[in-house]
């Protein structure tokens, strides 16, 4: 009950008020994004949501116009410290957060809620596994059970279990306990960036970020 109508109405409430919150930040971020980089501010990201349904994810822009896709052997995204594709003020954005704000815009839309798992890019609906595969009965959310725990420490097969964890166990507290660990991991900058040491990329995606780096 609580999943299917009461996180909806919160999610509303929420994307409502949180649109002023929106405004402002955009006023102080998108000169900064032009400053640095152009156009565009926006970044309309397609991703996996509700039950397998594609949607444009929205976010600030905080890598370098044109940057080429770059995944790890596990399927996930190139996350390091030193990505080349990121702009100086990306970098900012990504440790704060603050990217991820204009997904209050999905959130009003129904596309997300607040919480909930964060959502893939549409390749990776043929990598779920049937018995994780649970976790696309529900919203993806701007921070999740694994975003808020984990966040970057853990791959994308990890990533996937949390997701399925998460679907079957939500409530109100665990969405709770979710929202107040978030804010205390985007304070403390924890997890802001993957491992390197800890994840690999064939030698295609190594030879993309070598190109990059020479520009």
């Amino acid at each position: 009950m609580y999943e299917r109508c009461f996180k909806r109405i919160i999610d509303i409430i929420l994307s409502v008020l949180g649109l002023p919150v929106f405004g402002l930040i955009c006023i102080v971020v998108a000169p900064m994004i032009i400053l640095d980089d152009g156009l565009p501010v926006f970044y309309n990201a397609l991703r996996v949501g509700k039950n397998g349904k594609l949607f444009k994810m929205y976010k600030f822009r905080s890598m370098k116009k044109s940057a080429p896709d770059i995944r790890l052997a596990d399927g996930s995204t190139y996350n390091g410290v030193d990505d080349p594709r990121v702009t100086r003020v990306g970098r900012f954005l990504r440790s704060t957060s603050i990217d991820e704000i204009p997904q209050i815009l999905n959130m009003l839309k129904g596309e997300m809620s607040l919480i909930g798992p964060r959502p893939d890019p549409p390749d990776w609906l043929d990598r779920y596994p049937p018995e994780v595969r649970i976790f696309l009965q529900v919203r993806p959310g701007l921070t999740g059970y694994s975003q808020a725990f984990f966040r970057n420490s853990v791959d994308g097969n990890e990533k996937m279990k949390n997701d399925a964890y998460y679907a079957k166990h939500c409530t109100f507290l665990m969405d709770l306990k979710i929202f107040l660990k978030s804010i205390i991991v985007v304070l403390g900058h924890e997890n802001t960036y993957k491992d390197m040491s800890q994840n690999q990329m064939d030698e295609t995606e190594k030879e993309k970020l070598k190109i990059l780096e020479k520009i």
